[in-house]
């Protein structure tokens, strides 16, 4: 049987102050209780662009106004392939909450730590932390 293959856009949402704002996942999802880049899958016929300004809006409450593509990675688990497309979302419209009840934090990019993210997104978060500003 052929694996599913789930494509999904993840926005990294980072303030002025170096502060990347982060979200949990609900404890009954694929990899629970760890905390994520907020975004979603890509729909029929969508670019991985236009599933995150859509995603963040459903998710988050904001307007993406500016945002670039920074990592493709290709995550296999024995159930699924997962194509991960990491923005960096650094202009938009209204402030960032968890408009699905989901907690939410924000955290300063230096801080970010690799191991409270799902494995597909620690090789970002290394990135991340590594290539923040000191």
């Amino acid at each position: 049987m052929e694996k599913k293959h789930l494509r999904i856009a993840a926005g990294i949402i980072k303030n002025s102050n170096d502060q990347i704002f982060i979200t949990q996942r609900s404890a009954d999802s694929h990899m629970g209780g760890f905390w994520e880049f907020p975004g979603g899958k890509l729909e029929q016929g969508e670019t991985p662009e236009q599933a995150l300004i859509r995603e963040l809006k459903e998710e988050v409450g904001i307007t993406v106004t500016h945002c670039e593509l920074v990592d493709t990675i290709t995550h296999e688990f024995p159930d699924r392939n997962i194509t991960l497309y990491f923005f960096l979302a650094d202009e938009w419209e209204n402030e960032p909450f968890g408009k699905e009840g989901q907690p939410f934090r924000w955290v300063l990019q230096s801080e970010l730590i690799a191991d409270e993210f799902p494995p597909a997104n620690r090789s970002i978060v290394a990135f991340l932390t590594k290539n923040g500003s000191h």
